[in-house]
C-alpha cells in the first residue's frame, strides 16, 4: 500500500514540477497586472498578425499531412512494396532530426543557391524567407503524426471487411471510403490533433527559413522570443498563454477522443 501511494505521489510530482508549475507561472505572470494589459497585448496588430500566419500554416499543413499520412499508412500496411523497412524508417525521421538542422536542410535545397532555388526563382516562386518555405518546414517536423496512429489501427482491424467488400463488387474507392476510412478514422483524428499541436508551436525549423520579418513572417513562437528577449514580458506571457490553451485544447480533443478510439 505504502509503495502504491509512493509511485502515485513520485508520478504526480514529478509532472507538477516539470509541467503544471511552468505553465501556472506563465498565466499568473500574464494577468499580474490585470486584465487590461492582457487584452492589450493580444489585440497588438503584430500579435494578430502572428496569430493569423500561425493558423494559416496549420490549416495548410495539416490537411497535406493528413492526406500523405493516410496514402502512406495504408502502403506501408496494406501492400508489399520494396524497400519498407527503409521507407518506415525515413517516415520517423522529422522525430530523430532536430528542428534547426531541418531549415537549414530546405535553405540548401531551395534557397537561392540551393538546389532549386535558382529556378523556382525564375519563376518567380520564393520559397525560402517566405510563407511556402514556413509551410515546408512545418510539414516536414508533422509529418509521420497521422501515420503513425492510423498504421497500428489498420493492423488491428485487419483485412476482413475490405475483402468482404470487394466480393461484394465494390470498387477500391468505394472499399476505402465506406469501410477502409470509417474503421481508421479515430486514428486519424487522434493524429490530426497532434500534428495540429506540432504545427502551431513550430519554432526550431520555421525560424530558420521564415527570415522572422515583423508582420511578415513572424509566427506566434517566433513573436514570444522576440517580445521576451525585447524586454516586452507581459506580451511574451500574453502569447504563451494563447499558445499554452490552443495545446490545452488538442490535449483535451485527444482525452475526448481517446476513449472512443480504445471503444
Amino acid at each position: 500500500m505504502i509503495t502504491k501511494y509512493a509511485l502515485r505521489f513520485t508520478a504526480l510530482g514529478y509532472l507538477t514540477m516539470l509541467l503544471l508549475v511552468p505553465v501556472g507561472m506563465i498565466a499568473w505572470k500574464a494577468f499580474e497586472n490585470g486584465w487590461a494589459p492582457f487584452w492589450a497585448s493580444v489585440t497588438d496588430p503584430d500579435f494578430l498578425t502572428a496569430l493569423k500566419l500561425t493558423l494559416e500554416i496549420a490549416l495548410i499543413a495539416v490537411p497535406l499531412n493528413t492526406v500523405f499520412g493516410i496514402i502512406i499508412a495504408i502502403m506501408l500496411v496494406r501492400h508489399n512494396v520494396p524497400g519498407k523497412s527503409l521507407i518506415n524508417a525515413v517516415l520517423a525521421l522529422p522525430f530523430a532530426l532536430s528542428p534547426v538542422v531541418v531549415g537549414l536542410c530546405l535553405i540548401l535545397a531551395y534557397g537561392q543557391s540551393g538546389w532549386f532555388g535558382a529556378d523556382l526563382a525564375n519563376a518567380g516562386i520564393d520559397v525560402i524567407f517566405s510563407m511556402p518555405g514556413m509551410v515546408l518546414a512545418t510539414m516536414f517536423v508533422s509529418l509521420p503524426f497521422v501515420a503513425r496512429e492510423v498504421m497500428p489501427v489498420l493492423r488491428e482491424i485487419g483485412t476482413e471487411q475490405e475483402q468482404a467488400a470487394a466480393t461484394l463488387g465494390a470498387g477500391q474507392w468505394t472499399t476505402f471510403r465506406r469501410v477502409t476510412l470509417p474503421a481508421i478514422r479515430w486514428g486519424v483524428i487522434y493524429g490530426v490533433i497532434l500534428t495540429t499541436a506540432r504545427c502551431i508551436g513550430e519554432y526550431g525549423a520555421v525560424a530558420v527559413v521564415s527570415g522572422n520579418v515583423i508582420g511578415q513572417t513572424e509566427t506566434m513562437p517566433l513573436l514570444v522570443k522576440r517580445l521576451y528577449e525585447g524586454f516586452d514580458k507581459q506580451g511574451a506571457y500574453a502569447a504563451s498563454v494563447v499558445l499554452a490553451l490552443i495545446a490545452l485544447s488538442t490535449v483535451l480533443l485527444m482525452t475526448m477522443f481517446k476513449p472512443r478510439q480504445e471503444a
